[in-house]
């Protein structure tokens, strides 16, 4: 039999025989304490049978029992969640380590802030303290697995007495956590009720998946109450996040992760990926457990910041994630020739499974588990030795000229020094003094929108970041600066996130090969917070000292300038604030007139009460709570103003849920705007203009036109998550069903009778057409070699005499992923206006564009008169995950406008 067949047959031969539940459970001996409640003695099912879910609610109360049978087990609040659980974690170690909890917790945090420490005091320290390590799943709800596996991992480090678990529980504290209660209790009642993952709506109540990317700002219960466990009382030096699923073929993804990583990052964190990930591999084998994929297996990297275990990366924590197959009724592993080929990111293949059963998969996961584990027991001194000495670089390298080089960087000074040189003149252009890494960033209180300057601050001290406030005024580098200004110096110890948040992210040519395509990067290229959020603030490189006080917990906004003058007959407040527009709805909500200036004493867009009972206090209590600035006008309006109506706000959704639709939400919920979720059928009900002033698509719900449209027939729908045949009854079948010719032609009329339509991101294209507007989207037949911007952050200049750019500045930076950009036909028939638009052919800000030049004069929103309405396209996601406070505006601007006679 040739070579490569006789391997073959022993792969499947050893696979057959390692993966039958008794080989599995003697490779993964548990030896019950007679006391300790087992899974079977409560449900009479192991954790991952067949057609069996854990509820977060069993989930919990199996957690308290362990916690009541063996002194291994703690049980602890840890927050609140958006549906208003209580979160809980498992904290689970030997009974001598839980009697000393808060002194092993200090321990790790004070090796990890590396403050007030020499190398002598760290090695003393390192050698008491216990190596912390953090196991969550469950953060995409329908992936089972991840949240199951965590009851199997708790009981059997409660329960077993065998040699390796005993030091596994001396030497490591385990935390223990569902990052996503609500999604799983909301799956497993479904899956109980109905027998499939056919969820109704969003897993999580806003973010659904995108949950695993809001872990950098904060916008979620969940995130903050994890963030706050991991970066600010626990630190962990292991963060473990598992997921679903794996490359069709293999049984799971583990590191080491393919790059670029990101290079903002300490070098022992890739290292110390990868040496996880080999010990981990190492198991897998040794346990008889084929299927196991890494690096270019899966599209993953260490580029990205913002989910769970990468942002663990940037606090110098070793960021691990799985993707493992299974489900609640059994899955194959199907014949997949590329995942037969043993090389460096699969060591040993898996023959084809016809039936692999979720029960196998939680098996792999504890072998995944106790690796980890096993890893950190064995190098518990180590670990910890290395977060203070990261910790002691970071501070050093904040502290000292460093420069952080990329490779466009030195491909432009290789551009532009003499190539002949023996290097060290191109080395030394490319470390000049102005390309240094700042030694910190002064964001001043001064500023226009100091309300979204003070959010992007919050983000950063929830992630652990030190962030201080001056006392007094100020000055540095020859500009002075008012008291209550922030200032975050990079001379700490999670320094990565700084520069990360502050700085530009330069993502690689990622080409597999001459004239390829370029490579997808794992979800974003660029993403710097202080862009998206429209923060201004000072890079500075020398080293510098002022009036500087720690912030602990959280900041509150720099209260806003109130300007009083005698005789007041009503208030005037900044348009460019985005809390401005809170102002504006608390006011509309206690019934007072609100007028909107085209040129007021804050420039054009300033918003005016006048003076009726209880404005004032409103208006005053505004400028304390939110950072706007008041001014009080003693003078009646030259001009009539117009008058500000709340707007009747209809957002579409679907069945299932529209991630983009739930940012939607968290927004206008955050900016108390009230609104209505709107499905198909809501549509399809007529009366639209009766019951909406504007109507908003998110990135769906606008299909593109169709030839059978005028004879009254349904267009061809595009896919939609969760549109399934109508099932008969129940609360939420009313939200089922497409939007079809018939819908889009009472969304027409609403338009044509005054009503405003607003699209976002991919639904402009589709919007823009079934509209007839005279624009062209310039880029959508550019192929990827041509043109190819993926999640990057871009530079567009915006008309300050249109009204949805009031308030803004003149170039505002947008979150831009390969987004509709529309050229102007010139049509005469519709009043059309370029609100924003690529004014440069080098518009990148952060991240990677190839092709930008396409982009050059293309409009990036458009606001057109159709009829006696408008439609507004917005290319970019305007409202990014809930992150880019800086063009939140425009967003509120067409709202509002959507509501004016």
């Amino acid at each position: 039999m040739p070579l490569h067949l006789r391997r073959l047959t022993a792969f499947a031969a050893v696979a057959v025989t390692a993966m039958t539940l008794a080989a599995l459970a003697r490779s993964s001996p548990v030896v019950e304490a007679a006391r300790v409640t087992s899974p079977q003695d409560v449900w009479s099912h192991r954790v991952g049978d067949d057609g069996f879910l854990l509820s977060y609610r069993q989930l919990v109360d199996y957690w308290r029992t362990l916690a009541r049978d063996t002194p291994r087990v703690r049980v602890v609040d840890i927050g609140r969640t958006t549906e208003d659980r209580t979160q809980v974690m498992a904290i689970v170690t030997s009974p001598a380590n839980q009697a000393r909890l808060d002194e092993y917790r200090d321990v790790s945090s004070r090796l990890a802030r590396g403050r007030g420490l020499d190398d002598a005091s760290a090695h003393a320290l390192a050698r008491t303290g216990k190596a912390i390590v953090w196991i969550d799943g469950g953060l995409h709800a329908t992936e089972v697995l991840g949240a199951q596996q965590l009851a199997e991992l708790v009981y059997q480090l409660a329960s077993r007495t065998d040699d390796d678990v005993e030091r596994i529980l001396d030497d490591d504290i385990v935390l223990v956590a569902v990052a996503n209660p609500d999604g799983m209790d909301l799956v497993a009642d479904w899956y109980a009720a109905h027998g499939n993952l056919d969820l109704p709506v969003l897993y999580q109540h806003y973010a659904g998946h995108d949950d695993n990317r809001d872990f950098y700002f904060g916008a979620l219960a969940e995130t903050r109450n994890v963030n706050r466990v991991l970066y600010r009382e626990w630190y962990p030096q292991i963060v473990y996040d598992h997921h679903q699923t794996g490359p069709r073929g293999a049984v799971m993804f583990a590191p080491p992760f393919r790059d670029p990583f990101n290079y903002f990052l300490h070098p022992n964190v890739p290292a110390g990926i990868d040496a996880l990930g080999a010990a981990m591999a190492q198991r897998f084998i040794d346990e008889g457990k084929p299927g196991v994929t890494s690096r270019r297996a899966q599209n993953y990297s260490t580029w990205w910041n913002g989910g769970l275990r990468t942002t663990a990366d940037f606090h110098n924590m070793i960021g691990l994630l799985t993707e493992t197959i299974g489900g609640p009724s059994p899955v194959t592993v199907p014949f997949v020739t590329a995942r037969q080929v043993p090389d460096s990111s699969q060591w040993w293949p898996i023959a084809p499974q016809p039936a692999w059963h979720l029960r196998q998969s939680v098996d792999y996961s504890m072998t995944a588990n106790f690796a980890v584990l096993d890893y950190a027991s064995r190098n518990r001194e180590a670990l910890l030795w290395r977060a203070y000495a990261m910790a002691r670089d970071e501070i050093q390298w904040g502290s000292e000229d460093h420069w952080t080089l990329t490779p466009h960087e030195i491909a432009a000074v290789d551009g532009s020094v003499d190539s002949g040189s023996d290097g060290r003149a191109r080395y030394l252009a490319l470390t000049t003094p102005e390309r240094r890494d700042a030694r910190g960033y002064i964001i001043s209180a001064d500023q226009p929108d100091v309300g979204a300057a003070t959010r992007f601050v919050n983000a950063l001290l929830q992630a652990g970041v030190e962030v201080e406030q001056a006392s007094s005024d100020f000055t540095v580098a020859g500009r002075h600066y008012p008291a209550q200004s922030f200032v975050v110096r990079t001379a700490q110890a999670f320094r990565p996130q700084v520069l990360d948040m502050f700085e530009p992210q330069d993502y690689p040519d990622d080409i597999p090969s001459p004239g390829a395509a370029p490579q997808p990067p794992y979800d974003s290229a660029g993403y710097t917070l202080a862009f998206q959020m429209g923060v201004h603030f000072d890079r500075v490189i020398e080293a510098f000292d002022g009036p500087f006080v720690p912030l602990k917990d959280e900041a509150t906004v720099p209260m806003g300038r109130v300007v009083d003058r005698d005789n007041a007959i009503g208030y005037a407040f900044t348009h460019h604030a985005t809390n401005s527009f809170r102002l504006v709805n608390r006011l509309l909500a206690a019934h007072a007139s609100v007028r909107w200036l085209k040129d007021g004493v804050f420039g054009p867009g300033t918003f005016y009460a006048p003076g009726a009972s209880g404005v004032e206090s409103i208006v005053r209590q505004g400028a304390k709570e939110l950072g706007v600035d008041v001014q009080a006008i003693a003078m009646p309006l030259d001009a009539a103003p117009t008058v500000v109506q709340r707007p009747r706000i209809g957002l579409y959704d679907r069945y299932g849920g529209s991630v983009p639709s739930g940012w939607t939400r968290l927004v206008l919920d955050e900016f108390e705007f009230p609104y209505t979720v709107v499905y198909p059928p809501d549509l399809d009900a007529g009366g639209l203009r009766d019951r909406f002033d504007v109507l908003v698509f998110n990135g769906a719900g606008m299909p593109p036109p169709s030839s059978d449209a005028s004879e009254g027939k349904t267009a061809p729908p595009t896919a939609q998550v969760g549109d399934a045949p109508e099932s008969p009854g129940g609360p939420y079948a009313a939200r089922r069903g497409r939007v079809t010719a018939s819908t889009m032609r009472a969304i027409q009329a609403f338009v044509r009778a005054g009503g405003t339509v607003i699209a976002i991101g991919q639904a402009t294209a589709n919007a823009a057409r079934q509209f007839d507007l005279p624009v062209v989207d310039r880029v959508a037949s550019l192929s990827r070699d041509v043109f190819y911007v993926p999640g990057s952050i871009l530079r567009v200049a915006v008309d300050p005499d249109d009204p949805i750019a009031a308030g803004a500045d003149a170039h505002v930076d947008v979150y831009y992923d390969n987004d509709p950009v529309f050229s102007l036909a010139g049509r005469s028939h519709t009043a059309i206006d370029r609100v924003a638009w690529f004014d440069s052919a080098s518009p990148l800000r952060s991240g990677w564009a190839r092709g930008a030049a396409h982009l050059d004069g293309g409009a990036a929103i458009v606001n057109a008169r159709v009829g006696a309405g408008r439609v507004i396209l917005f290319g970019p996601d305007i409202l990014f995950r809930a992150q880019s406070w800086g063009t939140f505006k425009l967003f509120f601007n067409g709202l509002l406008l959507a509501a004016t006679p």
